[in-house]
């Protein structure tokens, strides 16, 4: 399946290495203004080579819109959109085109499809986010009374305590906790100059007119967020307010009791029954650490037989960075499902 939500549909196509990546969005509402200076800053949140700590693959990201759309603004017909792919490097990946990478989907894939596109990972890429990236910048005026924010709470296990949104977006590695910033920042540069990676924790936040978001059973709001974002690149673990520590609680301490003044506090994540509450949805997303590393590491080549493996190209050494960025659209992609399914009952 390439296509995600269900008021508001986004299928995407194109492969990393591919001529050209983009996207269709159908059940947009018409009069929508369209931005492209907005997207392109929301593109180059995202992108490569703007810093030590993330790929130094840097593209272009052009985005061409190229139906749906009539003097800025949406037609209410299906968006489309493409973006030129400019900077691949697919020699990098010629000499374990018969190889299966460890921790990649390339294994997977080959048993599936019978055929694996080596380039970079293809289809299976985090390069595709981008796509995502577009559509959730598409589609933010329909949450226009709602805020979402992302940051990254952890690097390699140095987790902050404090958790500051503003501070994130001005951040190198979008760091919630700048008295921990330096410390995660060495611990990525040590793990990339040993041709390593590591992993990371993302924390997201959304506020505003959210009460009543959701529908019970089969369409949960946070069954969805946590669908949407298992569906990112690397995420193994998706946590909504206590998240896994609400396992060790009783429910005394749990409960989010009420008074006239509203929720005391908020160990729910603010959804109830798969319905917004009206508190801040808070949500953490764990991201392995990434699997393209420059050390030599066993696998197993097509025919079956074992092979040592070294991964060359341009990676990033913690894709919770990026990922941060992803993480946010995809709530916002989620949120903006929610909205026009609610109008539509």
């Amino acid at each position: 399946m390439n296509t995600f939500g269900y008021a508001l549909r986004l299928s995407t196509f194109g492969e990393s290495h591919g001529e050209y990546i983009g996207g269709v969005l159908d059940g947009l509402p018409s009069n929508l203004q369209i931005n492209l200076d907005k997207i392109q800053e929301d593109i180059k949140r995202r992108g490569g080579g703007r810093s030590a700590y993330v790929t130094p693959r840097k593209e272009s990201d052009i985005c061409e819109i190229i139906s749906g759309v009539f003097e800025g603004k949406t037609t209410g017909t299906p968006l489309a959109f493409i973006i030129k792919n400019t900077h691949q490097r697919s020699q990098d990946y010629s000499h374990i085109k018969d190889i299966f990478r460890p921790s990649h989907a390339d294994f997977t894939y080959f048993h599936k499809y019978g055929n694996v596109d080596y380039r970079g990972g293809g289809r299976a890429s985090a390069r595709e986010s981008l796509v995502r990236v577009v559509a959730s910048s598409i589609i933010k005026p329909l949450l226009k009374d709602i805020e979402v924010e992302s940051g990254v709470l952890g690097v390699g296990g140095i987790l902050g305590s404090e958790v500051d949104f503003s501070y994130a977006r001005e951040s190198e590695i979008f760091a919630l906790d700048r008295g921990v910033e330096e410390a995660q920042k060495e611990c990525i540069t040590l793990a990339r100059e040993s041709g390593d990676s590591v992993g990371g924790v993302v924390m997201l936040r959304a506020r505003g007119d959210l009460l009543g978001l959701g529908e019970p059973l089969y369409y949960k709001l946070d069954a969805e967020i946590a669908r949407a974002m298992m569906g990112i690149n690397g995420v193994k673990a998706v946590e909504i307010g206590e998240g896994v520590n609400a396992s060790n609680l009783k429910g005394s301490q749990y409960n989010d009791v009420m008074s006239e003044n509203g929720f005391l506090s908020n160990h729910s994540g603010g959804i109830l029954g798969g319905i917004a509450n009206g508190e801040e949805i808070l949500v953490k997303i764990h991201f392995k650490p990434t699997p393209s590393i420059a050390l030599p590491q066993k696998s197993l080549d097509k025919e079956g037989r074992e092979r040592v493996i070294e991964i060359r190209g341009r990676h990033d050494p913690c894709i919770a960075i990026r990922g941060s960025v992803v993480s946010e659209a995809m709530m916002n992609l989620v949120l903006a499902d929610m909205i026009l399914a609610r109008s539509k009952r």
